[in-house]
């Protein structure tokens, strides 16, 4: 995801609203808010992730609904294979194929819906042609920080988690040192009903370092807390080792303000490919090596066909 999507990644952060589709949380309010949708266009779908993207109104205000399939959880498996229908759809030798039909609590979708969604929303989920940038850092000081600095994207909905006005209740740690402190909290794409996904966030108190290029070794101990105490507090929390995890930096960024990602290896989450991934060890080694490394390195990221940022690069002669 481009930097041209980072305002709309906050949006969505404060707009979303999860509604679940268990019968003990969801409420008659809830299925109301869900029937009221008008199907508009499908702006993204894949088969291999189970999930699709919808762009329509409701009420009359603009909306998108996000449908993802739920993981089978090994808890719920013996009832399911027990409880369900079955129907027979081919028989081939020791092969055969049926339809499932699970009872109704057992067959929950995770619906995301945002509303009223912007044109940039709609934008974030459409599927478009992606490009690579190679960003020199004669291009970020040139290119990309005026345009962020221009753009002015609002991570107010980030200050309101450091300050305790949202979502206190979700946050799995919290070191509260001003310089190398951060609080850990699991991210919107994690249902937290399994591990085999788990997700979580680490924001920094400092709100003076926007992205990885704003590091140097100075920021050493507070990457080194964040690793340290992040670890630990998944162990103690969820009792899934180091090994288990990808702890990783974005560039660029879905938002301007420092955050790790912490992510489970059984899970093949967006954003986690070599364009774009940064692995926290590599980026404390890397400066270790050289303290101003990411400000001088050269660093790729992807941006899309409609990304600003992308026509700044080619304004530029970049592309």
């Amino acid at each position: 995801m481009a930097a041209a999507q980072n305002s709309g990644d906050a949006e969505t952060h404060q707009a979303a609203k999860r509604l679940k589709t268990d019968e003990t949380e969801a409420g008659n309010n809830g299925e109301k808010f869900i029937s009221n949708f008008e199907v508009g266009r499908v702006l993204r779908d894949s088969t291999r992730e189970k999930t699709i993207f919808v762009h329509g109104k409701i009420d009359d205000q603009e909306a998108i609904v996000i449908l993802e399939k739920t993981p089978i959880t090994e808890d719920v498996l013996p009832e399911m294979l027990k409880t369900s229908t079955q129907t027979l759809e081919m028989r081939n030798d020791i092969y055969s194929t049926y339809k499932l039909r699970p009872p109704p609590h057992l067959s929950g979708v995770k619906t995301t819906v945002i509303c009223p969604a912007t044109e940039k929303h709609v934008k974030k989920y459409l599927r478009q042609e992606t490009f690579l940038i190679e960003e020199t850092e004669q291009d970020y000081q040139s290119i990309t920080l005026p345009y962020i600095n221009s753009q002015s994207f609002s991570v107010q909905w980030v200050y309101n988690i450091l300050e305790k006005k949202a979502e206190a209740d979700r946050i799995v740690f919290e070191d509260p040192d001003p310089q190398d402190g951060f609080v850990l909290l699991p991210d919107f794409k994690w249902d937290q009903k399994q591990v085999d996904d788990l997700y979580l966030i680490a924001i920094v108190h400092r709100r003076d370092l926007k992205s990885l290029r704003d590091l140097t070794a100075d920021q050493l101990p507070l990457l080194r807390n964040i690793r340290e105490k992040g670890l630990e507090a998944i162990m103690k929390r969820y009792s899934v080792p180091a090994s288990k995890l990808r702890v990783m930096l974005h560039y660029q960024p879905s938002y301007y303000h420092l955050h790790v990602h912490f992510i489970s290896l059984d899970y093949d989450a967006p954003g986690c490919g070599v364009e774009r991934a940064h692995l926290l060890a590599d980026v404390i080694q890397n400066l270790q090596h050289q303290s101003v490394y990411y400000r001088k390195h050269t660093l790729t990221f992807p941006a899309r066909a409609d990304d600003t940022l992308l026509g700044k690069f080619r304004e530029a002669g970049r592309l």
